[in-house]
């Protein structure tokens, strides 16, 4: 009995003086305590499931690596040495290159969400742009990802879009040949690509980090866009939104799936199954399906500087959301004329992404100018002036009010 004591006091006491110097513990305890606003719906799945693709994506390149050959001459064929000869290589390749697909699918949900929401304004700007920072480094990540397979479109992906560097003013074209390890896309660039897309997915869990930790400075946004005033504002995040954040990963992995099982290759450029050939150029030169958006940004722009300059502003735009938009009702649900112009905004975003997939010539040209000017025009006109004019509908005072309504 007596040692049964000391060894349950032993062990209190190893729990304890971990504690104190790494409090692991209370970080595991406070996950579990953790209240979440009541009214959540499953718009708020998205950043769980962002999460479970990161995982993902990490799980099955480490595998991949292990078996892929950074060089010119071997890429392509150790490619086709994982689809082919690797027990389940096919799996690997098809779970990794869907995966980032779904990834983008699911932040681009996410992001949308939070346009809509208002998760950028007061006190949540750190968490946007944290949010933000993540998205470009997944961008980052996934166009060097699409690089290494070294097919026609991987290598004239990456001579294109690295060559943009050049309209940088005095040292652009150094930046080019930084990037390339010479004068031309060749094994110097795959191999650095290959090293930075191995690394940037483990910078990028360090950033959601620090991302989940402003999230629980000032909670959850909520539908209401109305903070939590009471406790009876809240509910225990587990089991309540576990439970529903597994049922999301339920749909996810169906959808998911049949991608990888029935359709792998449909979000894919069939070029890519062709090695790479710095002699011939592909007709139509083409990046991933989830950057055509901002390749039709580029495109829409006669200047090299000019697109590019629009392109990296579509993104970095966003930043600026909490100034520009500065209603104080966050939720666009009671915001009527906000709503309109949201919905018009997704649906020029969505354009912008099948134009981008289109050669560039007329209509494609003039539809993705209207769309640019458009998407830029939503942001920097439209949310500053409908901020001022707009009527708000009555909203809840708080969040268990909203909650009672639905």
């Amino acid at each position: 009995m007596e040692g049964a004591v000391e060894k349950g006091a032993s062990a209190k006491g190893v729990i304890g003086w971990v504690e104190e110097r790494l409090p692991i513990f209370s970080a595991v305890r406070h996950m579990a305590e953790y209240r979440a606003p009541k009214n959540l719906n499953y718009a708020w799945n998205f950043g769980s499931l962002a999460g479970l693709c990161l995982v993902i994506q990490i799980a099955t390149g480490l595998f991949l690596a292990m078996q892929y050959t950074p060089h010119v001459d071997y890429a392509f064929d150790s490619v086709e040495r994982i689809m082919r000869d690797v027990n389940y290589g096919w799996l690997l390749r098809y779970l990794h290159a869907v995966g980032a697909s779904m990834f983008f699918i699911v932040v681009y949900i996410h992001i949308a969400r939070g346009l809509f929401y208002g998760s950028y304004k007061k006190p949540r700007e750190l968490l946007w742009f944290i949010g933000i920072i993540i998205f470009i480094a997944m961008m980052a990540t996934a166009f060097m990802g699409y690089v290494l397979p070294w097919g026609q479109m991987s290598f004239w992906g990456a001579k294109v879009i690295t060559n943009l560097f050049s309209a940088i003013p005095l040292f652009g074209e150094d930046i080019v040949v930084w990037l390339w390890g010479g004068f031309s896309v060749g094994n110097a660039t795959l191999n650095r690509f290959f090293a930075l897309h191995f690394l940037l997915p483990f910078i990028i869990i360090g950033v959601v980090i620090i991302h989940v930790w402003a999230l629980h400075v000032h909670g959850s946004n909520n539908p209401s866009g109305v903070e939590v005033k009471s406790k009876k504002d809240t509910i225990p995040f587990h089991p309540y939104y576990t439970v529903k954040d597994f049922f999301g990963f339920g749909v996810f992995f169906i959808v998911y799936f049949y991608f990888v099982f029935f359709a792998p290759n449909v979000l894919g450029h069939p070029d890519n199954y062709i090695p790479a050939n710095p002699m011939v150029t592909p007709a139509h030169i083409v990046p991933e399906w989830y950057f055509l958006p901002f390749y039709a940004i580029l495109r829409s722009i006669p200047s090299k500087l000019g697109g590019v300059m629009a392109m990296f502003g579509a993104i970095m735009i966003l930043f600026a959301l909490p100034w520009l938009d500065r209603s104080r009702t966050k939720s666009g649900y009671y915001r009527p004329m906000f709503k309109v112009f949201f919905i018009i905004f997704i649906i020029t975003f969505v354009i912008l992404g099948y134009i981008g997939g289109k050669p560039p010539e007329e209509p494609y040209l003039t539809v993705g100018r209207i769309c640019t000017f458009w998407y830029f025009t939503h942001f920097l006109l439209v949310l500053p002036i409908i901020t001022k004019y707009e009527k708000i509908l009555p909203h809840p005072s708080s969040i268990s009010e909203h909650f009672e309504k639905k």
